[in-house]
């Protein structure tokens, strides 16, 4: 999101006519859906950006032809409120939304059948539909949280919290019976501006499916793909997302990569992707922020995927190390050495 010192903000300043009511009540909420914050009356900003503008523009044209008067500037604070003040307010708001969805997770949670265990049959399906409609409004909330709310790593866990209560015991998935074929010095196309599930996807290809893999960066609509390239995470790829799978989480499946540490990152990469909390894995948040910095550093594609292939072999590292460590026997208290040494001579 471009942040220079020019122009940091745009601001919707507008006044609408006192009737009819019903109106002023819709610019309101639209104003909210947007997460535009008051700095006074009638006065809204949001951090500068090419969908910011046409989003307050949108909203300019819709009160012009209400009766209202309206208009959008671009803004820098030189005085008075500065940007850390405005950047709190941005945060006290999604704060505020966080909370109301921690504590719809909690009631639901509560009116689960036996007290919050595993519901059966009864209310199962009301309960779910709310779920739905749960994750739903937290993914616009994430959507217009700009500079990341304290509470919304808490929201995501009460929501992981509800699914993991809803979701049927989980069973090993056996790998496919014939995997893919991996290729070899293949030419993998992507969308231009790699982001989270493409530059996992293109670290999973380099380092666990083709080695030698190569990588095209085109626009997203329109490309032909030329003869022996292999498409992923684009409209009608080889391979992207299937049903409720990101490309990451496809190209697992495809080619039979059954690591342990590899699908958590899948779970990771799919939550921060899909804007959802089906996992509600903890390492999502921090994870999100570091491609967030990455993409805000480094304009090349290739330049995110080379950084994003850094982060993420750390992180299969550790997760590796935790698996092994977590599947070694554990040595035997030292009390109950010392009873079988006694038995032993006995």
């Amino acid at each position: 999101m471009p942040q220079s010192a020019a122009n940091r903000w745009v601001l919707l300043i507008h006044q609408i006519p006192p009737k009819p009511d019903y109106f002023r009540v819709k610019v309101g909420r639209r104003l909210q859906r947007l997460g535009a914050v008051a700095i006074k009356n009638s006065v809204y900003v949001l951090p500068r950006s090419d969908e910011t503008v046409e989003d307050f523009q949108w909203q300019m044209r819709e009160i012009v032809a209400g009766g209202g008067e309206a208009s959008v500037c671009e803004a820098n604070f030189v005085d008075g409120l500065t940007d850390t003040e405005i950047e709190a307010l941005f945060r006290t708001a999604r704060d505020a939304d966080y909370r109301e969805i921690a504590a719809d997770a909690q009631r639901l949670l509560k009116a689960l059948p036996g007290g919050g265990r595993r519901a059966r049959t009864d209310g199962r399906g009301q309960i779910t539909a709310d779920v739905r409609r749960l994750k739903r409004r937290l993914a616009d909330i994430v959507a217009i949280d700009f500079f990341g709310a304290p509470r919304r790593r808490p929201a995501h866990e009460e929501l992981a919290r509800l699914e993991a209560r809803l979701r049927p015991r989980e069973t090993q998935v056996p790998p496919p019976a014939h995997p893919a074929q991996a290729p070899s010095g293949a030419t993998w196309v992507t969308r231009q501006g790699v982001y989270i599930d493409r530059i996992a996807s293109a670290w999973l290809i380099r380092r666990f499916i083709d080695s030698k893999a190569q990588f095209k960066f085109v626009a997203a609509e329109g490309y032909r793909p030329r003869p022996g390239e292999l498409r992923f995470d684009m409209f009608e790829a080889e391979y992207t997302h299937e049903g409720d799978a990101c490309t990451f989480e496809t190209l697992v499946t495809r080619f039979g990569l059954g690591d342990r540490a590899l699908r958590v990152i899948a779970e990771i990469v799919h939550d921060i992707d899909c804007k959802e909390a089906k996992f509600g894995r903890p390492e999502a948040s921090g994870i999100e922020r570091l491609i967030a910095g990455i993409a805000k550093q480094h304009a090349e594609d290739t330049a995110r995927l080379a950084h994003g292939a850094a982060l993420f072999d750390a992180l299969y590292a550790a997760l590796a190390a935790t698996a092994a460590e977590t599947g070694r026997p554990r040595p035997a208290k030292r009390g109950a050495a010392r009873t079988t040494t006694r038995s032993s001579r006995r």
